[in-house]
């Protein structure tokens, strides 16, 4: 082999080493480590990037807090409460509240995107809601408490947001549940099933009034609601009509609840 043959080959052989080198530097260095995150969780969390609580269970980790997901994709780490001790654990919750400190009248770019801290309280984002149904079959856990220290809770055994939407945005962000099991709270979101997401600045009810602006919340809200889980927080016995918390099965529309965790499981 001459000289010229050589340096042919050479060439050759980093022509067909390139797209290797390429995948190599467009895989994302590991997210520096986000405050209330576990760091053995963060470490592991950056190698295998889990989609959900489920992922994150089966890594070992068994212990409620805020770990990191990645329902949209490899770059893009985010903070979310895994309850691990409900009724099995494996639960990622995509709304917490329990005190009040957390403003949930808000906009749309909000609910779709997500807010607060997964430490506190919290909204996921629809968007992230949407990728993670979209990836897997999931059960939903409503939990509720009220200022009297009761406890009651409401399970669907399918849940998923904008299945089969080529824009889930377009879509409304449209939800869609079934198989609804009581744990003493009833049922107030079946009526809810087949609406699209609506905020103040984002109307989508059924109605001519806009139920989001009329309730103080953001919900998928039909003509108005059942459920008002992201209603204004209002402690307990609230003169006004269905703007708290409510969850009209269980406490009526004029309780605002102490405490609610919207969460799912793969089924």
């Amino acid at each position: 082999m001459d000289c010229a043959e050589v340096t042919l080959f050479s060439c050759h052989q980093v022509l067909l080493a390139l797209p290797l080198l390429l995948l190599l530097l467009s895989i994302p260095h590991c997210t520096p480590q986000v405050s209330g995150i576990r760091g053995d969780a963060l470490e592991k969390s950056c190698l295998q990037q889990p989609l959900d609580c489920d992922d994150i269970y089966a890594q070992g980790y068994q212990a409620d807090g805020v770990y990191l997901i990645y329902p949209l994709g490899p770059s893009v780490p985010v903070p979310v409460f895994c309850d691990m001790t409900t009724e099995g654990g494996k639960w990622t919750v995509f709304q917490k509240r329990f005190n009040g400190s957390v403003s949930f009248f808000r906009g749309w770019n909000d609910y779709k995107l997500g807010f607060g801290r997964a430490d506190g309280e919290y909204w996921l984002g629809l968007q992230n809601l949407h990728l993670l149904t979209l990836k897997q079959k999931y059960e939903l856990r409503v939990d509720l408490e009220d200022f009297e220290n009761n406890t009651a809770y409401a399970k669907y055994i399918d849940f998923s947001i904008s299945p089969n939407a080529i824009s889930a945005e377009e879509d409304g962000y449209t939800l869609y549940v079934a198989g609804f099991e009581d744990g003493g709270a009833g049922d107030s979101l079946s009526y809810h099933s087949g609406q699209k997401f609506s905020t103040f600045d984002r109307d989508q009810d059924l109605v001519v009034q806009n139920c989001a602006a009329l309730s103080s919340g953001a919900f998928w809200f039909r003509s108005c609601h059942f459920a008002n889980l992201n209603g204004f927080y209002l402690g307990g016995s609230h003169l006004s009509y269905a703007n708290g918390i409510n969850w009209a099965q269980w406490k009526g529309f004029y309780y605002s609840l102490k405490r609610t965790e919207m969460k799912i499981r793969r089924a």
